[in-house]
């Protein structure tokens, strides 16, 4: 037993606490180099937004020196050091500036607005965010104190992703969209809280040497300032660990309630929007009237999904677009039969889908009982389209495996010629094997 738990032991590979100390120290400071090296990877990460592109964002969270100062206020708080903790928290609002005035110039210059997926996904913090901020945190401050550091701490400036929420703040601000910018920024702070209080923690654990200030009331006084600083970091780290479960808690309980009892006979769900925060889901139908009696029994199934307190909103069709009087008549007409012309699409392909199935199906059943009846020696037999590849092409054939003796070549070759004439079709590919 005593063998197990020595291979979790940290003491043999760790960094003597003076060295780790200074490396953290180090990497807190941005000027000259630093500074630069952040400005360029904004930039970098600025370009993959715009191009939605996932491997130069990637590039961009690899040579950003973000980390140092978040590292160094947990540290400075897990020590006690109130020079380290005001050094930290200095260079991380200089650094967070810094990012959000590059950022921010960059999309106002750049020619492209739109908000691709990437944007998207920084713009709405989930409780999983917490999570990889926390245990980023943990694994980085771990490899900072080892001697065996490895490649973790990139990998932790990927995972945590500090990078691209403060481009995405930046592109809220240059196109006027703040609630891009307030959900960019939210999930900052929460990544800088979360990696900050794993540094704290971690720090105290492995017993770093705390700091005491010869003069006693100095020193009460320091202690005073970390342990507010500790409240001030823990405290809406919970608050925003509980609301982001409770909203990721909302959001699934609405998807289900939609899934399995927002269903109306002869409408269509247009359109959800689901407002964890505010506790209100919204849904848009279109089709014939919906009767208040059945919104009544739906709304009555809610209690079903812990959504008792939530506000269900049920919109339809010309009902809601009327709503929207800065639109021309014209424009909302056409808003509602494009998306029922939509609606009726997808479900045309998936009923071209299930009736291509069934022929499939059929005509492979037709097949073997004809095969079966000129050749009573094949014992089974697999009919089945397939795309036959080659470096030059892609042909699609019909794929026909027969288990039964061998037969002579001229055989083979009539009953090959004979499912062509069969199926219309020279692309037949026939395999038999004993």
């Amino acid at each position: 037993m005593n063998n197990i738990f020595s291979k979790f032991s940290l003491s043999k590979e760790r960094e003597d606490h003076e060295s780790i100390i200074a490396s953290i120290d180090k990497g807190v400071v941005f000027r000259g180099t630093n500074l630069w090296v952040l400005i360029f990877a904004i930039f970098v990460a600025s370009l993959g937004l715009n191009v939605n592109s996932t491997s130069v964002i990637i590039g961009a969270m690899l040579i950003s020196p973000l980390m140092g100062p978040i590292m160094g206020i947990g540290l400075g708080m897990g020590i006690n050091d109130v020079v380290l903790l005001k050094k930290a928290l200095k260079n991380y609002l200089v650094a967070t500036i810094a990012a959000l005035i590059t950022s921010t110039i960059f999309f106002l210059l750049s020619p492209l607005d739109d908000a691709h997926s990437e944007i998207l996904a920084r713009t709405s913090p989930t409780i999983y965010d917490v999570l990889i901020a926390l245990f980023g945190g943990f694994a980085g401050i771990i490899a900072t104190s080892s001697k065996q550091k490895g490649n973790v701490i990139p990998g932790v400036a990927i995972a945590t992703a500090l990078m691209p929420p403060l481009c995405t703040a930046g592109y809220g601000l240059a196109t006027f969209q703040f609630s891009f910018f307030f959900g960019a920024f939210y999930l900052f702070i929460i990544n800088t809280v979360f990696i900050a209080l794993a540094t704290f923690i971690i720090s105290r654990l492995l017993k770093f040497p705390y700091k005491h200030f010869p003069d006693e009331k100095t020193d009460k006084r320091s202690k005073r300032i970390v342990w507010f600083v500790v409240i001030i970091t823990l405290v809406p780290s919970l608050y925003l660990g509980y609301d982001l479960v409770q909203q990721d808690r909302f959001n699934k309980n609405a998807n289900n309630f939609i899934t399995n009892e927002a269903h109306f006979p002869n409408d269509y769900l247009l359109n959800k929007k689901i407002d964890a925060e505010n506790k209100t889901i919204t849904l848009i139908f279109g089709g014939k009237e919906i009767d208040s009696t059945e919104i009544a029994q739906v709304k009555g199934q809610l209690k079903k999904y812990n959504l008792a307190n939530a506000n269900l909103e049920i919109k339809q069709g010309f009902a809601y677009l009327s709503e929207n009087k800065d639109a021309p008549q014209n424009d909302q007409l056409s808003q509602l039969t494009l998306a029922l012309e939509q609606k009726e699409k997808e479900g045309r392909i998936v009923q071209q889908q299930l009736d291509s199935l069934k022929n499939v199906t059929a005509t492979a059943n037709q097949l073997y009982a004809e095969i079966k009846a000129q050749y009573p020696a094949v014992k089974n037999a697999i009919i089945q389209p397939v795309s036959l590849l080659t470096d030059s092409s892609r042909i699609q054939t019909l794929y026909v495996l027969l288990t039964m003796q061998k037969i002579p070549q001229a055989e083979r070759n009539r009953m090959e010629n004979w499912l062509k004439v069969r199926l219309k079709t020279d692309k037949v590919l026939l395999n038999i094997q004993p």
